[in-house]
């Protein structure tokens, strides 16, 4: 399934490919951030995101379009921002008659990391593991819409592949229970930790 993610912003919409198989993995179709400078009139930045979403949609037509849920914000002017792009981005998806998704913060940070208050760094280094990147995706907001896209499918956008059956003891399987950013987390809080337990993941 390919998933096209958005994090919405009026001055920086990142915006994030990815194709994510039955088994979960996902790869790298492609990440950018559309970018509008404070000085242009309003109108003429919500009509450069658009365009810039619309090129997207249509060159990499994905199946399914997650955006991250408008929330509630010290700053009125920001979450008006987010609100109008997010409005943008459902506009140009029903367009196209595709399915939209919408998550929070929350949601996104603990599919990816398993740890839903974790720090954009956290989002940034498990998004790079998850799609086998070399560098860690930046700006955060790259990062973000990435992590909203796998977010997503994650959440049963992609239908499981079939597991393993359990040994014949009766005992689960390793891993069961966690999602794969979970497993992934825990691997690595193991091989950091040495043999000490590692803490617990958010459920």
């Amino acid at each position: 399934m390919r998933v096209l993610g958005i994090d919405p912003g009026l001055t920086r919409c990142g915006v994030g490919v990815v194709d994510v198989r039955p088994d979960r993995r996902a790869a790298l179709v492609e990440v950018t951030v559309i970018r509008t400078p404070p000085s242009m009139p309003l109108e003429e930045r919500l009509l450069t995101v658009g365009n810039g979403i619309e090129e997207l949609l249509d060159e990499h037509r994905p199946e399914v379009v997650a955006i991250e849920r408008v929330f509630a914000q010290h700053n009125l002017s920001t979450v008006m921002g987010v609100a109008q792009i997010s409005g943008i981005a459902l506009h140009a998806a029903a367009k196209r008659g595709l399915r939209v998704g919408l998550h929070t913060p929350s949601e996104v940070k603990a599919a990816i990391t398993g740890y839903g208050s974790a720090e954009k760094k956290q989002v940034q280094t498990m998004v790079a593991r998850i799609l086998g990147l070399a560098e860690l995706p930046k700006p955060a907001d790259a990062a973000d819409a990435l992590a909203i896209a796998i977010c997503h499918a994650w959440r049963g956008g992609v239908p499981a592949a079939p597991t393993a059956p359990a040994a014949a003891s009766g005992a689960p399987a390793k891993g069961a229970g966690l999602t794969p950013a979970q497993a992934a987390w825990l691997a690595a809080e193991r091989s950091t930790r040495g043999s000490a337990a590692p803490r617990r993941l958010a459920r």
